[in-house]
């Protein structure tokens, strides 16, 4: 049968730890899991504190060993669950994995098993007794088993490391989270001044009354009224460290003194010793190499600066804001680092590509010029003389010595035609590229074939150079409007009696085709032109117009083809174009 004579210490302790447990438990029900955690530390501590003031209370030796096996489960467990607190508080990710919950919990289980089993072995109590004299009620009394020790020396440890964790992620935070921090500081460690006195018999009052449970229950009963009316935690580090580190831009904060008092992980990345970014380090030792940073904290204004950094084709947005209290001081600085390299590629991309649109555009209104203007104009011509011939108003004779003149027209609209729908298919349905082996020396001869008459009718030899037979690797079709182009185009310029000279040599992995003439040549403008895929006309040496589009295919053709053209020129000397392309293997 129990049987109990309550004094002062038990009383406190009973009724101040179930205030505390009502406490703690609303707090549990009502808060998020974080929270959970720090009201599960004041649940144990005060059943802790319950149980030992019925020990306080009862009368017998064997009562009050009843109730010491129900203070282990608060005096076992409340450190490992502090810990764990601890860690979550300060955003440490690996707190729950199995390593960690076995690690911290393993030595709690332990003691508590070594209390209820204590009577088979003496390793937590080497001997238990009762002390009547002097003291006013009966106390329990213990001599201390070597267990007993481990245990003191983990509880210790656990809530000690707790403590320097909240110390070192908060000793330089803003001062919202280091009142919080050092509340929980004062809740970890003043209660283990007075066990540590109790412990080395330095103030233990009637000679074996534990102060400890009193002092955690008076802290933890003052924490717990804080949560509840100032909503002391409502703004959490562990959510501030999540919003930190879910941001894109890279975030890094200064305090008065030119300390970093917080940061997240994206700022590691614009700087070139990320190990220098550390919570209290000093502006000076991270931004070392980057002058025009530091000088902003000669004049700690807000603005935005833009930079590359040290040995980094990075180009970085720097957005500094100022952080000030309520009267307007200033506390500290905001950097926002944000990476605009791919932003300003992304507009650099989008100006070539108007560029582009712009000269397709223009070009499609020339197409339609063209259309309109050059290639109309010949065949309406061709029609009226067939008409005019028909009615009898021209003769046959008269159009048997026009035919001549109408047959050189033909043939310029006839390379005109085919540049049109070379460019059509090229533009508008995006021309497949057929690779092909094929040799170009033939190739090159068979336009040689078909363009000695209009050179002849210029009094223009074209001559190709002493060549082997040379295989290639490109589009058959493109090719050979390629050199059409070339060599029409040479001979449109060359003077009478001039030459066109056409070569072909093995350079490398490539075969050099170089078109040469002796004419006017083009001027560097035009040059700059052609380069830049450019449409432009001229008027030949004997005023034959042209397109401009036969350059302009030359020199997408060749480019489908993983070639390239090269073009030396000289006003009134003459021009050579060297075509590139891959030979086969």
């Amino acid at each position: 049968m129990l049987d109990f004579t309550f004094n002062v210490f038990s009383i406190i302790l009973v009724l101040t730890s179930l205030v505390v447990m009502v406490l703690s438990i609303y707090i549990a029900l009502s808060l998020d899991q974080l929270i959970r955690w720090l009201a599960t530390t004041m649940i144990l501590i005060t059943v802790w504190g319950f149980f030992y003031g019925l020990e306080l209370a009862s009368t017998s030796l064997d009562q009050m060993l009843h109730w010491i096996h129900f203070e282990y489960i608060g005096i076992s467990f409340a450190p490992a669950v502090w810990l764990i607190f601890t860690l979550r508080y300060t955003g440490y990710r690996n707190w729950a994995k199995p390593v960690v919950i076995i690690g911290t919990f393993t030595i709690p289980a332990l003691t508590l098993f070594m209390v209820i089993s204590n009577d088979l072995h003496h390793l937590h109590y080497a001997k238990t007794f009762l002390v009547t004299e002097g003291s006013p009620f009966p106390i329990l009394g213990i001599e201390r088993g070597p267990y007993y020790i481990i245990h003191v020396i983990y509880s210790y440890l656990a809530f000690l490391l707790g403590t320097i964790i909240l110390w070192r992620r908060f000793q330089f935070s803003d001062p919202l989270y280091k009142n919080q921090t050092r509340l929980l500081i004062v809740g970890g460690l003043f209660p283990l001044v007075f066990n540590f006195f109790y412990q080395t018999g330095l103030i233990s009052p009637l000679g074996f009354i534990d102060l400890t449970p009193f002092a955690f229950l008076a802290t933890y009963l003052i924490l717990g009224l804080a949560i509840l009316k100032y909503g002391l935690f409502s703004i959490k580090p562990i959510a501030h460290s999540k919003i930190m580190e879910s941001l894109t831009k890279g975030v890094l904060v200064f305090n008065i003194h030119q300390r970093v008092i917080d940061f997240n992980s994206k700022v590691k990345s614009f700087c070139k010793d990320p190990q220098k970014i550390r919570i209290g380090a000093q502006a000076e030792e991270i931004f070392k190499s980057e002058e025009s940073l530091l000088r902003i904290f000669e004049n700690p204004i807000e603005q935005i600066l833009t930079f590359k950094p040290e040995g980094s084709d990075r180009t970085v947005r720097l957005e500094v804001m100022q952080i000030n209290d309520k009267n307007s001081e200033q506390m500290g600085l905001i950097f926002l680092f944000d990476d605009l390299t791919e932003e300003l590629e992304t507009t650099e991309k989008l100006r070539k590509q108007t560029e582009d649109l712009q000269k397709l555009n223009d070009l499609k209104d020339k197409f339609f010029s063209i259309i309109s203007h050059d290639l109309k104009g010949p065949i309406f011509g061709v029609k009226e003389l067939i008409h005019m011939t028909q009615i009898g108003m021209i003769s046959k004779e008269e159009l048997l010595e026009m035919l001549p003149e109408v047959s050189k027209n033909m043939e310029q609209v006839a390379i005109l035609l085919e540049n049109l729908l070379a460019w059509a298919s090229s533009q508008i349905r995006k021309e497949q590229v057929e690779i092909q082996e094929f040799d170009i020396l033939q190739l090159i001869e068979q336009q040689k074939k078909l363009l000695d008459r209009i050179a002849n009718e210029k009094q223009i030899e074209i001559k190709i150079q002493e060549s082997e037979p040379t295989f290639i690797m490109a589009d058959r079709n493109m090719t050979d409007l390629v050199l059409r182009n070339l060599i029409n185009n040479s001979i449109k310029f060359s003077k009478p009696g001039s030459k066109v000279l056409l070569s072909i040599e093995k350079v490398n992995e490539e075969a050099k085709i170089c078109i040469q003439d002796f004419g006017t040549g083009i001027s560097p403008e035009n040059l700059q032109k052609i380069e830049e895929g450019v449409s432009f006309t001229t008027r030949g040496v004997n005023y034959e117009s042209g397109t401009g589009l036969g350059l302009v295919l030359v020199r997408e053709y060749i480019s489908k083809n993983k070639g390239r053209l090269e073009i030396e020129s000289k006003v009134q000397v003459g021009t050579t174009f060297c075509i590139f392309l891959p030979l086969a293997k």
